[in-house]
């Protein structure tokens, strides 16, 4: 049978398989392939880190809004892909803040929604049967304005598989495509880091600079005094001998041997006196001002204590992420919901209260404030806290001295009710 096996793998050659941390397969999946210099700048990367994981921990929850209200809604294909697993790779933790950290790296994030034709018993529709992140740089967006596809003025992505080489183009209605707010066409997102280019990679070279300062032992440099005359290589092995015992890390504290005639004069730059991690400092705040990030979110406490950083997170998440969970919904129910869905009321959303949790003190008092002035039932008070629910707990309650405010006074008129 060994022949047999040979003549189909020649016909039909069989795909090697990889593991999870294949670099192939990683930057097919969108994870990999973003340049490390950049992302090593650590500001920018507290930056990334920080938007992608604030929309990673955030689920998504399925609702209908309906004439009594809005109420959960009964799950449907898309809802068990974005509440369970996209695709058969990714959580949608991971999956999420992925597509934040291609969406803000390089400006536009693309999400491929496959489609696949389900027959019934007169004709059929297409289901949603996952979702796969193109990574940014292997997409282009063509705007046909001609009709060359069919539709005038229709939006097609064109993704080209690195690894196969082949092309694929897909309609608008099969992309989900998140963009960061400065894009000057509404269509492509321009990234922080070429607006800023200049401001990231000046932070990108105080760090290479303080990892050299650390390479040589945090010694300055120095210039070597001696009388006399040196032929080039005499002068490049009495170099080298003394870099042996003054750089490194290892070396420094050591005694460094100086013959009779010479003299090793060091050239002090003080970082204090170029104000060097003032500017730093300064720059690492213009990088995270840019992403929408708050000092305290880069370790900057210098003016902050615990109930300022408290508002800092709220400021974070009305200044900065509102408008991102916003485009966000918006692109998702346009793309994942059908006409019909979207005309009885269901919608999906992000359950940003996770992302404003205080402490079990705080929640406890907000909570009681809600169930005594009948806003929440005491069951849903224990929802919100991932309690079950009890027997006798599904009506509001509200304080007896209250009263209707059209009927204030007519308690003390003779008479009144």
């Amino acid at each position: 049978m060994k022949w047999l096996n040979a003549i189909k793998n020649f016909i039909i050659p069989q795909r090697p398989t990889v593991g999870l941390e294949d670099r192939e397969l990683l930057d097919w999946l969108g994870i990999s392939n973003t340049p490390r210099k950049l992302i090593s700048e650590v500001t920018y990367f507290t930056c990334l880190k920080m938007l992608s994981e604030t929309l990673g921990k955030m689920p998504i929850k399925f609702y209908q809004d309906t004439p009594k209200g809005i109420v959960k809604a009964k799950h449907n294909k898309g809802y068990e892909l974005l509440k369970l697993r996209p695709n058969s790779y990714t959580t949608p933790s991971i999956f999420w803040a992925t597509v934040e950290n291609n969406r803000n790296h390089y400006g536009n994030a693309y999400v491929w929604i496959r489609r696949e034709f389900k027959r019934q018993k007169y004709g059929g529709e297409y289901e949603i049967k996952d979702l796969w992140i193109m990574p940014s740089q292997d997409v282009q967006v063509i705007y046909d304005n001609k009709g060359i596809f069919g539709n005038d003025g229709a939006i097609y992505y064109v993704y080209s598989d690195r690894n196969t080489g082949e092309i694929y183009v897909y309609p608008e209605s099969d992309v989900m495509h998140f963009k960061t707010s400065m894009t000057f066409d509404g269509i492509i997102g321009r990234p922080v880091r070429e607006i800023l280019k200049t401001t990231v990679e000046g932070g990108l070279e105080s760090q290479n600079f303080m990892n050299n300062l650390y390479k040589t032992g945090l010694t300055a440099r120095m210039a070597l005094q001696y009388s006399g005359d040196l032929d080039s290589t005499l002068e490049q092995k009495l170099i080298e001998k003394f870099e042996k015992y003054a750089n490194g890390a290892n070396n420094a504290g050591k005694i460094v041997p100086v013959p009779i005639g010479m003299q090793l004069v060091p050239l002090n730059i003080k970082l204090t006196d170029s104000q060097f991690f003032e500017l730093k400092k300064f720059t690492a705040l213009q990088i995270a001002g840019a992403f929408g990030i708050k000092p305290n979110q880069i370790n900057n406490y210098e003016k902050s204590s615990y109930s300022n950083s408290e508002m800092q997170q709220l400021s974070f998440y009305v200044d900065t992420e509102l408008f991102i969970i916003k485009q966000y919904e918006e692109e998702i129910n346009f793309k994942m919901l059908s006409k019909d869905e979207i005309s009885k009321g269901y919608y999906y959303k992000f359950n940003e209260k996770v992302i404003l949790r205080t402490d079990s003190k705080t929640q406890a008092e907000i909570m009681s404030k809600y169930v005594n002035n009948g806003i929440y039932t005491p069951n849903e008070a224990r929802g919100h806290l991932d309690m079950h629910k009890i027997d006798g707990a599904d009506k509001l309650i509200v304080n007896g001295n209250y009263i209707p405010i059209d009927i204030v006074g007519k308690q003390y008129l003779k008479g009144g009710d």
